[in-house]
This record gives C-alpha cells, sequence and structure tokens, in this order.
C-alpha cells in the first residue's frame, strides 16, 4: 500500500507490503520524518491508504500515539469509562476497567483529574491505560514509553508480552534501541518510503509486491492460548503453500492471499518450550542448554499454559521462540 496527502505531493510511503501474524512483536524504526507514524496510523486504523489496502486487522484494535490529546473537557475518569463503551463493555464494566488500568501505571489517584491538567508522564499513563482497556488484538505503539517512569515502563513491556502470549499482535516504535532488545519477532525499517525487513544481519532488500512473503514467524507468543490444539503453522510452510500466517495484512496492488487452514488437533502429553531469557535470568528448574543459543524446557501438557504465562510475564519477560507439542 502506499500513503499521501494530496494528489500533487510526494509520497510518504509507498510499494509496502508485509504480513503480521497473531501473536507477534513487531519493531519499527527509522529516520525522523520518514514515515513511521504514518505506517502505524495506517495499521491501526487512525488513517486509510492512498492506494492499496490492508486486511486481517482485528476488531478489537488499540493505538497509543507519540502525542496524546490531553486538550479534552473530560475528566480522566469520564473519558476512560466512555472509551471503555466505544469498545463495548457496560458502563460499569468500562468504569472498573478504567480504575484498574490507571491503578496498573500508577495513575489511580488522577481519576478525577480534567485531562488538561496532566503532566506529560501522567497524561501517557492515560494514553496506554485506554490502549490496554479492551484485551486489543492489535496493540500500536508510537513511543509509547517516552515520558513514563521506571515502574510504568516495566509495566507496559508486562502489558506487551501479555498481549502477545493471548494471540495479539503488538508493533512498536521507540527511540531506545535497547527497548524490548532481543525480544520481536520482526523487525522492519521504513526507509525513503519504502519498507525493508531487517536481520540479524542488516537491513534485507526493499519488500515490494515481487519478493513479499511471510516473515519468520511462528505464532510462538500466542501458544499460551493454543498448545491445547494443533501446532500453529510455520512460517516456511505458509510461504511455500502462497499463503500468509494469518493475522494483519498490508498489500500493495495483487490480491490478498488466502489464509491458511489449520489441520484437526492431536492428542498432546507433553509440549516443549524453546526460551531466550533475559540478561541475568534465572532458567526454569528442568531447563537444559538448547542448540543456538536459550534453554529447552519440556514439561507436560497440562501444565504448559502456566509456564508459558510465567514466562512471558516474568518481569523482564523471557522470549519464547517455539513450541513444540508431543504426542
Amino acid at each position: 500500500m502506499g500513503r499521501r496527502y494530496g494528489r500533487r505531493r510526494a509520497w510518504v510511503l509507498r510499494g509496502v507490503e508485509a504480513e503480521l501474524a497473531p501473536g507477534a512483536l513487531v519493531r519499527i524504526e527509522g529516520g525522523n520524518g520518514g514515515g513511521k507514524s504514518t505506517l502505524l496510523r495506517l495499521l491501526a486504523g487512525i488513517d486509510t491508504p492512498t492506494e492499496g489496502r490492508i486486511t486481517g486487522r482485528p476488531p478489537r484494535t488499540a493505538y497509543v500515539p507519540e502525542r496524546f490529546p490531553a486538550a479534552l473537557p473530560l475528566t480522566v475518569e469520564a473519558y476512560l469509562t466512555h472509551l471503555g463503551r466505544v469498545h463495548g463493555l457496560t458502563g460499569a464494566g468500562a468504569a472498573r476497567r478504567a480504575a484498574d488500568r490507571l491503578e496498573r501505571f500508577g495513575a489511580g489517584a488522577y481519576a478525577r483529574t480534567p485531562l488538561s491538567e496532566l503532566s506529560k508522564g501522567t497524561s501517557q499513563k492515560v494514553a496506554v491505560a485506554q490502549a490496554l482497556l479492551a484485551e486489543p488484538g492489535l496493540l500500536v505503539l508510537d513511543e509509547a514509553w517516552t515520558g513514563l517512569d521506571a515502574s510504568a515502563r516495566a509495566e507496559l513491556d508486562r502489558a506487551v508480552a501479555e498481549c502477545t502470549a493471548a494471540g495479539g499482535t503488538v508493533v512498536f516504535v521507540d527511540h531506545d534501541p535497547a527497548r524490548l532488545a532481543g525480544l520481536p519477532d520482526a523487525h522492519y525499517r521504513v526507509r525513503a518510503g519504502g519498507l525493508e525487513a531487517v536481520t540479524a544481519d542488516g537491513p534485507a532488500s526493499a519488500r515490494g509486491p515481487a519478493d513479499a512473503g511471510v516473515l519468520p514467524l511462528t505464532g510462538a507468543r500466542a501458544a499460551a492460548v493454543r498448545v491445547r490444539g494443533a501446532a500453529p503453522p510455520t512460517a516456511a510452510a505458509d510461504a511455500a503453500a502462497g499463503a500468509p500466517a494469518g493475522g494483519i495484512a498490508v498489500h500493495g496492488d495483487g490480491p490478498a492471499g488466502a489464509s491458511a487452514a489449520g489441520s484437526e488437533g492431536t492428542a498432546v502429553s507433553a509440549v516443549r518450550i524453546h526460551a531466550v531469557g533475559p540478561p541475568g535470568g534465572v532458567p526454569p528448574q528442568g531447563a537444559v542448554p538448547a542448540p543456538g543459543g536459550g534453554i529447552l524446557l519440556t514439561v507436560a501438557a497440562g501444565h504448559s499454559d502456566a509456564v508459558l504465562r510465567e514466562l512471558l510475564t516474568a518481569r523482564p519477560p523471557w522470549h519464547v521462540r517455539a513450541v513444540e507439542e508431543l504426542p
């Protein structure tokens, strides 16, 4: 897809194609003014492409902008409750969820404060709280950590892990290269109006209609909710079949690919988890070193959800690279 602001204006983005799988954590980087925020707004549905299309966006999509519009004539509580109702919550449910999210990010004392009176840091906490009201299937974060204190930044890291563990896709931009370092399943760079897939060896060639395939994602971050069904299809298998792995698709002029069909569930007695720990992380009991780095942990299928939850919500979280079901 592409985006420009006026028929005689230059293209901000053009020829952009990508597949963002369920449960994936995706990092976007690029120079100032290069189109990162435009891309995030398009993904979140705040803006629409000038050409091409975006398909597969989950019904519940949340967005934290780079600058929160704090000058609205509402209190924090009224604003969050209203947004909760927009997301389909009841009035009472929205109020409870708003209070919970504010407390989580250390802003509970500001519930009845007008938005216009908030400091930069507190307004940013409100921005994050509104994005997490309705457990989004797509969470888009544009410099969302900026202005947060250390405790709130750590809490947002945890919320990102929880979202991907539940099968949601998280796309983020952050100026700090150490933010969630080592965790993203995919890494893109916006440059010269295009989108490059960044690999461990550096940026790959720009992705266009001829070479746009599925990123090397296995959906392992969604394993906490899938582990008792059939194993998630690998990206390689999907690419070989000519179909995306599911999730959000950004298309150019070509037709959208068909989603790969799932297979029937099979009896699973154990689950092998391949994970990479944070610096200084203590491996779980029973873990053994994995070839190429990280650890391998084999657990009974009935305990796998709990083990994955502990890994993904640890502070800082572990990165789950793969989940293999064992008969």
